[in-house]
């Protein structure tokens, strides 16, 4: 059973930068993408990044392109999530989420919480 649980979230002025992690535990071999996704009070949670193992490549939602950057380091098994220029928008709680293949459900970890102020 993979556990994911996230860090790194909290209180950043607009315009500063934030570096979310992901720490996973247990073996995620083959399994098919790692995801970011962030829920906003009354809102419904959006996908904001992910990362697909097989080929490494990435996708961001519109709102974060150029300013957000998914990694993964393998030797330390943790999933990133590096926010640049932030803005008032990007206030939510950021959940970290993995799925074993395309058509599994995710696996989503507690979540952080990233505030960002004026």
């Amino acid at each position: 059973q993979v556990q994911l649980v996230e860090s790194g979230g909290g209180l950043v002025q607009a315009g500063g930068s934030l570096r979310l992690s992901c720490a996973v535990s247990g073996s995620t071999y083959g399994y098919w993408r790692f995801i970011w996704a962030r829920q906003a009070p009354g809102n419904q949670r959006e996908v904001v990044a992910t990362l697909t193992m097989r080929d490494g490549s990435t996708y961001y939602t519109d709102s974060v392109k150029g300013r957000a950057t998914i990694s993964k380091d393998n030797a330390k098994n943790l999933v990133y999530l590096q926010m640049n220029g932030l803005t008032l928008e990007d206030t939510a709680v950021y959940y970290c989420g993995v799925r074993r293949t395309s058509i599994s459900s995710t696996s989503w970890g507690p979540g952080t919480q990233v505030t960002v102020s004026s």
